[in-house]
Protein backbone atom coordinates (compact mmCIF):
# COMPACT_ATOMS: atom_id res chain seq x y z
CA UNK A 1 0.00 0.00 0.00
CA UNK A 2 1.25 3.40 -0.83
CA UNK A 3 0.44 6.77 -0.07
CA UNK A 4 0.89 10.27 -1.56
CA UNK A 5 4.55 11.55 -2.09
CA UNK A 6 5.17 14.15 0.62
CA UNK A 7 8.20 16.54 0.36
CA UNK A 8 10.01 15.43 3.84
CA UNK A 9 9.47 12.82 5.68
CA UNK A 10 10.88 13.52 9.37
CA UNK A 11 10.86 10.44 11.88
CA UNK A 12 10.63 10.96 15.21
CA UNK A 13 8.48 13.82 17.09
CA UNK A 14 11.11 14.38 19.93
CA UNK A 15 12.95 17.89 20.34
CA UNK A 16 15.01 17.64 17.04
CA UNK A 17 11.63 16.28 15.32
CA UNK A 18 8.90 18.84 16.56
CA UNK A 19 11.85 22.11 15.88
CA UNK A 20 12.33 20.59 12.12
CA UNK A 21 9.11 20.14 11.48
CA UNK A 22 7.95 23.76 12.74
CA UNK A 23 10.97 25.77 11.04
CA UNK A 24 10.38 23.25 7.24
CA UNK A 25 6.35 24.02 7.41
CA UNK A 26 7.52 27.74 8.04
CA UNK A 27 5.98 29.92 5.29
CA UNK A 28 6.15 27.44 2.96
CA UNK A 29 5.08 25.03 0.11
CA UNK A 30 6.47 21.99 1.35
CA UNK A 31 4.34 18.99 2.53
CA UNK A 32 5.65 17.92 5.58
CA UNK A 33 5.11 14.45 7.32
CA UNK A 34 6.05 13.74 10.67
CA UNK A 35 6.29 10.11 12.11
CA UNK A 36 6.20 9.25 15.96
CA UNK A 37 5.81 5.63 17.51
CA UNK A 38 4.37 7.28 20.46
CA UNK A 39 0.85 9.07 20.93
CA UNK A 40 -0.18 12.30 21.38
CA UNK A 41 0.95 14.06 24.96
CA UNK A 42 -2.59 14.46 26.14
CA UNK A 43 -3.26 17.69 27.99
CA UNK A 44 -5.32 15.81 30.10
CA UNK A 45 -2.48 13.38 31.74
CA UNK A 46 -0.77 14.61 35.08
CA UNK A 47 1.77 12.28 34.63
CA UNK A 48 3.72 14.25 31.41
CA UNK A 49 2.79 17.79 32.98
CA UNK A 50 2.49 18.01 36.47
CA UNK A 51 6.52 18.73 37.09
CA UNK A 52 6.38 16.73 40.51
CA UNK A 53 5.11 13.56 38.83
CA UNK A 54 8.54 13.00 36.19
CA UNK A 55 9.29 9.73 37.70
CA UNK A 56 5.55 8.20 36.58
CA UNK A 57 6.38 8.49 32.46
CA UNK A 58 9.51 7.50 33.49
CA UNK A 59 8.72 4.06 35.78
CA UNK A 60 5.60 3.30 32.99
CA UNK A 61 6.06 1.75 29.28
CA UNK A 62 3.15 4.08 28.18
CA UNK A 63 5.48 6.83 27.22
CA UNK A 64 9.29 5.28 27.79
CA UNK A 65 10.81 3.14 25.48
CA UNK A 66 12.06 1.87 28.58
CA UNK A 67 15.74 0.50 27.14
CA UNK A 68 18.59 -1.09 29.44
CA UNK A 69 22.28 -0.88 28.84
CA UNK A 70 23.99 -4.19 28.28
CA UNK A 71 25.75 -5.78 31.54
CA UNK A 72 28.29 -2.92 32.51
CA UNK A 73 31.12 -4.85 33.44
CA UNK A 74 32.31 -1.63 35.34
CA UNK A 75 29.36 -2.66 37.43
CA UNK A 76 29.23 -5.88 38.33
CA UNK A 77 27.35 -6.48 35.56
CA UNK A 78 24.12 -4.60 36.03
CA UNK A 79 22.20 -3.01 33.46
CA UNK A 80 21.42 -0.07 33.75
CA UNK A 81 17.82 1.61 32.44
CA UNK A 82 18.19 3.94 30.00
CA UNK A 83 15.20 6.17 29.69
CA UNK A 84 13.84 7.26 25.93
CA UNK A 85 10.62 9.53 25.34
CA UNK A 86 8.03 7.63 23.27
CA UNK A 87 5.65 10.39 22.69
CA UNK A 88 4.94 13.97 20.92
CA UNK A 89 8.03 15.26 22.55
CA UNK A 90 9.94 12.96 22.72
CA UNK A 91 12.46 12.43 25.80
CA UNK A 92 11.72 16.31 26.79
CA UNK A 93 8.48 14.91 27.93
CA UNK A 94 9.96 12.39 30.30
CA UNK A 95 12.21 13.87 31.37
CA UNK A 96 13.65 16.03 34.89
CA UNK A 97 13.00 19.63 32.91
CA UNK A 98 16.93 21.04 33.86
CA UNK A 99 17.68 22.87 31.34
CA UNK A 100 21.77 22.58 31.04
CA UNK A 101 23.70 23.28 27.86
CA UNK A 102 27.44 21.95 27.59
CA UNK A 103 30.61 23.32 28.53
CA UNK A 104 32.05 25.92 26.31
CA UNK A 105 35.26 23.94 26.41
CA UNK A 106 32.97 21.00 24.64
CA UNK A 107 32.43 22.80 21.78
CA UNK A 108 35.42 24.37 21.38
CA UNK A 109 37.07 20.61 21.59
CA UNK A 110 34.69 19.60 18.60
CA UNK A 111 35.45 22.73 16.47
CA UNK A 112 38.98 21.60 16.35
CA UNK A 113 38.41 18.41 14.79
CA UNK A 114 38.23 18.26 10.66
CA UNK A 115 35.33 19.75 9.18
CA UNK A 116 33.39 20.90 12.27
CA UNK A 117 34.70 24.31 12.71
CA UNK A 118 30.92 25.87 13.04
CA UNK A 119 30.80 23.86 16.59
CA UNK A 120 32.70 26.77 18.79
CA UNK A 121 30.92 27.93 20.99
CA UNK A 122 31.07 31.37 19.08
CA UNK A 123 28.99 29.97 16.10
CA UNK A 124 26.19 27.32 18.40
CA UNK A 125 25.57 30.59 20.90
CA UNK A 126 23.35 32.39 18.63
CA UNK A 127 21.42 29.11 18.28
CA UNK A 128 20.82 28.85 21.73
CA UNK A 129 19.38 31.71 22.21
CA UNK A 130 17.30 31.84 19.65
CA UNK A 131 15.61 28.77 21.24
CA UNK A 132 14.81 30.58 24.60
CA UNK A 133 11.94 32.59 26.19
CA UNK A 134 14.07 33.09 29.40
CA UNK A 135 11.65 34.66 31.79
CA UNK A 136 14.77 36.27 33.91
CA UNK A 137 15.47 37.83 30.69
CA UNK A 138 17.80 38.09 28.04
CA UNK A 139 21.46 39.01 27.80
CA UNK A 140 24.82 37.96 26.35
CA UNK A 141 24.43 34.49 26.92
CA UNK A 142 20.08 34.12 26.57
CA UNK A 143 17.40 34.89 24.26
CA UNK A 144 13.65 36.14 25.82
CA UNK A 145 11.77 35.83 22.13
CA UNK A 146 12.23 31.80 21.50
CA UNK A 147 9.58 29.58 21.73
CA UNK A 148 10.86 26.97 24.79
CA UNK A 149 10.18 29.09 28.03
CA UNK A 150 12.77 28.85 30.95
CA UNK A 151 11.87 29.68 34.50
CA UNK A 152 14.54 30.20 37.43
CA UNK A 153 13.16 28.94 40.60
CA UNK A 154 13.15 31.03 43.91
CA UNK A 155 14.99 27.84 45.74
CA UNK A 156 12.23 28.96 48.81
CA UNK A 157 13.06 25.94 51.28
CA UNK A 158 15.66 27.01 53.86
CA UNK A 159 17.84 23.85 53.16
CA UNK A 160 18.55 25.73 49.54
CA UNK A 161 20.56 28.48 51.88
CA UNK A 162 22.17 25.53 53.68
CA UNK A 163 23.45 24.07 50.78
CA UNK A 164 24.63 27.42 49.27
CA UNK A 165 26.33 28.30 52.22
CA UNK A 166 28.29 24.14 52.67
CA UNK A 167 29.44 24.54 49.33
CA UNK A 168 31.02 27.85 49.81
CA UNK A 169 32.32 26.20 53.55
CA UNK A 170 33.70 23.42 51.12
CA UNK A 171 35.70 25.68 49.04
CA UNK A 172 33.33 25.96 45.63
CA UNK A 173 32.21 29.02 44.29
CA UNK A 174 28.40 30.23 43.41
CA UNK A 175 27.39 31.28 40.20
CA UNK A 176 24.69 33.35 38.97
CA UNK A 177 24.00 31.05 35.87
CA UNK A 178 25.42 28.21 35.07
CA UNK A 179 24.70 28.52 31.20
CA UNK A 180 26.44 31.93 31.43
CA UNK A 181 29.39 33.23 32.08
CA UNK A 182 30.80 30.94 34.67
CA UNK A 183 29.29 27.27 34.74
CA UNK A 184 31.75 26.31 37.79
CA UNK A 185 30.18 26.41 41.40
CA UNK A 186 27.00 25.98 42.38
CA UNK A 187 23.05 27.82 41.91
CA UNK A 188 19.98 27.79 40.59
CA UNK A 189 19.27 25.71 37.40
CA UNK A 190 16.74 27.08 34.48
CA UNK A 191 14.35 24.54 34.24
CA UNK A 192 11.50 24.10 30.84
CA UNK A 193 8.64 24.86 32.73
CA UNK A 194 5.78 27.26 32.26
CA UNK A 195 3.08 28.13 34.67
CA UNK A 196 3.25 24.66 36.80
CA UNK A 197 3.31 22.92 33.60
CA UNK A 198 6.00 20.76 31.91
CA UNK A 199 7.39 22.95 28.89
CA UNK A 200 8.55 20.47 26.41
CA UNK A 201 9.33 20.09 23.24
CA UNK A 202 5.86 19.35 21.58
CA UNK A 203 4.47 22.38 23.47
CA UNK A 204 7.22 24.39 22.41
CA UNK A 205 7.51 24.00 19.05
CA UNK A 206 4.94 21.11 17.47
CA UNK A 207 1.27 22.17 19.38
CA UNK A 208 1.34 26.01 17.46
CA UNK A 209 1.87 24.96 14.45
CA UNK A 210 -0.37 21.67 14.10
CA UNK A 211 -2.89 23.50 11.54
CA UNK A 212 -0.75 24.04 9.02
CA UNK A 213 -2.51 22.97 6.02
CA UNK A 214 1.44 21.28 4.78
CA UNK A 215 2.22 19.71 8.41
CA UNK A 216 0.86 16.14 8.52
CA UNK A 217 1.86 14.76 12.11
CA UNK A 218 0.94 10.93 12.57
CA UNK A 219 1.86 9.22 16.23
CA UNK A 220 1.15 5.69 17.24
CA UNK A 221 3.44 4.54 13.80
CA UNK A 222 6.58 2.71 14.26
CA UNK A 223 8.99 3.25 11.09
CA UNK A 224 10.62 -0.19 10.55
CA UNK A 225 12.67 0.48 7.48
CA UNK A 226 13.72 3.96 5.17
CA UNK A 227 13.68 2.85 1.97
CA UNK A 228 16.55 3.09 -0.49
CA UNK A 229 16.70 3.73 -4.33
CA UNK A 230 20.90 2.38 -4.68
CA UNK A 231 22.32 5.34 -1.99
CA UNK A 232 19.44 7.88 -1.75
CA UNK A 233 16.77 7.45 0.82
CA UNK A 234 13.45 7.67 -0.87
CA UNK A 235 10.65 7.16 1.43
CA UNK A 236 10.00 5.12 4.55
CA UNK A 237 7.35 1.51 5.27
CA UNK A 238 5.60 1.04 8.60
CA UNK A 239 4.31 -2.58 8.35
CA UNK A 240 2.77 -3.27 4.51
CA UNK A 241 2.51 0.72 4.27
CA UNK A 242 5.21 2.69 2.40
CA UNK A 243 5.19 6.31 2.29
CA UNK A 244 7.67 8.67 -0.07
CA UNK A 245 9.36 11.63 -0.17
CA UNK A 246 11.65 13.97 -1.51
CA UNK A 247 13.75 13.63 1.70
CA UNK A 248 13.54 11.35 4.79
CA UNK A 249 15.13 12.90 7.81
CA UNK A 250 15.85 10.39 10.71
CA UNK A 251 15.30 11.77 14.20
CA UNK A 252 14.92 8.93 15.96
CA UNK A 253 16.90 9.66 18.99
CA UNK A 254 20.56 8.33 20.55
CA UNK A 255 19.17 4.73 20.11
CA UNK A 256 16.48 4.23 17.68
CA UNK A 257 17.87 6.44 15.07
CA UNK A 258 21.59 4.01 14.51
CA UNK A 259 18.82 1.38 15.29
CA UNK A 260 16.60 2.09 12.17
CA UNK A 261 19.61 2.84 9.94
CA UNK A 262 20.75 -0.56 10.50
CA UNK A 263 17.39 -2.05 10.02
CA UNK A 264 17.81 0.08 6.71
CA UNK A 265 21.02 -1.24 5.55
CA UNK A 266 23.13 1.76 7.16
CA UNK A 267 25.89 -0.04 9.30
CA UNK A 268 28.95 -1.92 9.79
CA UNK A 269 28.48 -4.12 7.05
CA UNK A 270 29.40 -7.51 8.56
CA UNK A 271 26.78 -6.86 12.04
CA UNK A 272 23.92 -6.72 9.12
CA UNK A 273 24.77 -9.42 7.21
CA UNK A 274 24.93 -11.47 10.80
CA UNK A 275 21.32 -10.67 10.74
CA UNK A 276 20.21 -11.37 7.16
CA UNK A 277 20.22 -7.20 6.14
CA UNK A 278 21.47 -6.06 3.04
CA UNK A 279 23.91 -3.97 2.95
CA UNK A 280 22.98 -0.51 1.42
CA UNK A 281 26.08 1.34 2.41
CA UNK A 282 28.46 -0.04 4.85
CA UNK A 283 29.35 2.23 7.48
CA UNK A 284 31.90 1.76 10.71
CA UNK A 285 30.44 3.34 13.74
CA UNK A 286 26.46 3.45 13.61
CA UNK A 287 25.04 1.85 16.36
CA UNK A 288 28.64 2.16 18.64
CA UNK A 289 30.04 4.58 20.62
CA UNK A 290 26.99 5.42 22.88
CA UNK A 291 28.28 7.31 26.08
CA UNK A 292 25.81 8.53 29.08
CA UNK A 293 26.42 10.01 32.35
CA UNK A 294 25.70 7.77 35.65
CA UNK A 295 23.84 9.21 38.65
CA UNK A 296 24.76 8.63 42.01
CA UNK A 297 21.75 9.30 44.28
CA UNK A 298 23.02 9.90 48.12
CA UNK A 299 20.54 10.83 50.71
CA UNK A 300 20.67 12.15 54.01
CA UNK A 301 18.60 13.11 57.41
CA UNK A 302 17.56 16.74 58.19
CA UNK A 303 17.88 17.58 62.12
CA UNK A 304 15.03 19.86 61.71
CA UNK A 305 11.80 19.56 60.62
CA UNK A 306 12.20 21.67 57.15
CA UNK A 307 12.53 19.05 54.63
CA UNK A 308 9.90 18.53 51.78
CA UNK A 309 10.37 14.31 52.27
CA UNK A 310 7.24 14.00 54.05
CA UNK A 311 5.29 15.41 50.85
CA UNK A 312 6.31 11.88 49.13
CA UNK A 313 3.70 10.09 51.98
CA UNK A 314 0.63 8.93 50.18
CA UNK A 315 -1.71 10.50 52.21
CA UNK A 316 -0.44 14.24 50.81
CA UNK A 317 -1.03 12.96 46.69
CA UNK A 318 -4.77 14.35 46.90
CA UNK A 319 -3.79 17.95 48.40
CA UNK A 320 -0.52 18.27 46.31
CA UNK A 321 -2.85 17.03 43.15
CA UNK A 322 -5.88 19.51 43.60
CA UNK A 323 -3.36 22.47 44.29
CA UNK A 324 -1.51 21.89 41.10
CA UNK A 325 -5.14 20.73 38.64
CA UNK A 326 -6.57 23.87 40.05
CA UNK A 327 -4.07 26.40 40.26
CA UNK A 328 -0.62 25.17 39.13
CA UNK A 329 1.35 25.73 42.14
CA UNK A 330 3.01 24.01 45.31
CA UNK A 331 4.73 21.12 45.87
CA UNK A 332 3.49 19.65 42.14
CA UNK A 333 4.44 22.88 40.34
CA UNK A 334 8.30 22.27 41.01
CA UNK A 335 10.99 19.11 38.96
CA UNK A 336 12.94 20.18 42.56
CA UNK A 337 16.13 20.20 40.47
CA UNK A 338 15.80 23.78 41.22
CA UNK A 339 19.97 24.01 42.31
CA UNK A 340 23.19 22.04 41.72
CA UNK A 341 26.40 22.92 40.66
CA UNK A 342 29.47 21.66 38.68
CA UNK A 343 32.92 21.15 39.87
CA UNK A 344 36.22 19.84 38.53
CA UNK A 345 36.86 16.04 39.95
CA UNK A 346 40.83 17.22 40.47
CA UNK A 347 42.95 20.01 39.23
CA UNK A 348 44.49 18.37 36.45
CA UNK A 349 41.03 18.72 35.22
CA UNK A 350 40.54 21.74 32.36
CA UNK A 351 36.55 22.08 33.13
CA UNK A 352 33.59 20.59 35.09
CA UNK A 353 33.64 17.08 34.71
CA UNK A 354 31.17 16.55 37.72
CA UNK A 355 27.19 17.41 37.91
CA UNK A 356 25.58 18.13 41.36
CA UNK A 357 21.74 18.08 42.14
CA UNK A 358 20.11 19.42 45.07
CA UNK A 359 16.62 18.12 45.88
CA UNK A 360 15.07 19.04 49.63
CA UNK A 361 12.35 16.76 48.28
CA UNK A 362 14.88 13.39 48.69
CA UNK A 363 16.15 14.59 52.44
Amino acid sequence: MSQKIFDKIIIGAGSAGCVLARRLSEGSHLQILVVEAGPVDHRLDFRLHMPAALTYPLAGQTYNWRYRSGPEPHLDGRFIEQPRGRVLGGSSSINGMIYIRGNPLDFEKWAALPGLKSWSYAHVLPYFKRIENRLAGADLYHGDAGPLVLTTPNCENPLFDAFFEAVQQAGYPLTDDVNGYQQEGFGRFDRTTYQGRRMNAARAYLHPVLKRSNLTVRTGVEVDQILFDGKRAIGIRMGSEQVFAQEVICCGGAINSPLLLQRSGVGDPDLLRSHGISVVQGLQGVGENLQDHLEVYIQYACKQPISLYPALKWWRAPWIGAQWLFGRRGVGASNHFEAGGFIRSNDEVPYPNLQYHFLPLAI
